[in-house]
């Protein structure tokens, strides 16, 4: 098994990835660390050194190919191949995740929708069937979902989060303004612009 990633390095692959992903969008076939540098506000040195770690990716005064560098990065950071996730919560927050074009970008699939509105139950969810909670163990034992996303009332998120942990999920993105308890095993990863927003003014401004 490959050695594993320091959360540094891991954390400035996926920066890298992001860019990538943003360069083929505008049709760009090459880029330098210089311009990954200018995207990501991390050191040009620094991107080299952790590309240099995992092969020779780039020539110098060419750049990288975008398209190889994107499928190499993906492959460091197991994220290849066909991810099925379960989203829970089909208010107006779910329905900007389920719409948005980014998971399908890195091969991320919205495979499962849950909500507890009886309205909203047996409806459709940017074309995936919203099931009620009640069927979330079956369907994310189904479908071999790992990934759970929170986009509940902050009140809900805590029991949502018990019945995705229950259902066997091991991650958590949770998109509301509750603190989650979970068990050591799974991890939640708590998204907060406003909190990121504050980060960047930070040091911004200082």
């Amino acid at each position: 098994m490959a050695e594993r990633l320091t959360v540094g390095v891991a954390a400035r692959l996926s920066r890298y990835l992001q860019v990538l992903t943003q360069a083929r969008k505008m049709g760009k076939d090459r880029i330098s660390s210089q311009e990954i540098a200018e995207y990501t506000n991390i050191n040009a040195t620094q991107i080299r050194r952790d590309l240099s770690g995992f092969g020779r990716f780039g020539k110098r005064g060419v750049g990288y190919s975008v398209d190889s560098l994107l499928a190499e990065i993906r492959k460091i950071l197991r994220t290849q191949g066909q991810h099925n996730i379960a989203l829970v919560g089909a208010g107006r927050l779910g329905a900007a995740i389920a719409s948005s074009p980014i998971f399908a970008e890195h091969g991320i699939t919205i495979a499962a929708v849950f909500d507890n509105d009886p309205v909203k139950v047996g409806t459709t969810l940017d074309g995936v069937p919203i099931s009620s909670l009640d069927e979330l163990d079956a369907i994310v034992h189904d479908r071999s979902i790992v990934v759970g996303v929170l986009a509940v009332p902050a009140e809900a998120a805590q029991a949502a989060a018990d019945r995705l942990v229950e259902a066997g999920v091991k991650i958590i993105f949770n998109y509301t303004q509750a603190l989650i308890h979970s068990p050591s095993d799974v991890q939640v990863h708590t998204s907060n612009p406003a909190v990121e927003l504050l980060y960047a003014l930070y040091f911004h401004l200082t």
